[in-house]
């Protein structure tokens, strides 16, 4: 799977609200679908796929988020014991 540089996932909030409503992830098919249809294994699979990148790039804007908070709380922690 391909995201164009400009791909944004849902924010988790809306993700969350989201599986409360529906009980299962966007784009992949609940449990009664599946049982009333099946699944096909190539389709379920690149779905996964794609939510495990999706998943990847939570986690990395997290990651980047976390430093940026801890170089923050690093520059206070500086000012604060210059005081």
């Amino acid at each position: 799977m391909y995201f164009p540089k400009d791909y944004e996932p849902m924010t988790l909030t809306a993700l969350e609200t989201y599986i409360k409503v529906k009980g299962h992830l966007p784009e992949v098919p609940s449990e009664k679908e599946v049982a009333q249809n099946g699944i096909e294994l190539g389709e379920m699979n690149k779905i996964l796929l794609k939510k495990i990148e999706e998943l990847t790039l939570y986690l990395i804007k997290k990651e980047k988020r976390m430093e940026n908070l801890e170089r923050r709380l690093q520059k206070l922690e500086k000012i604060n014991s210059n005081k």
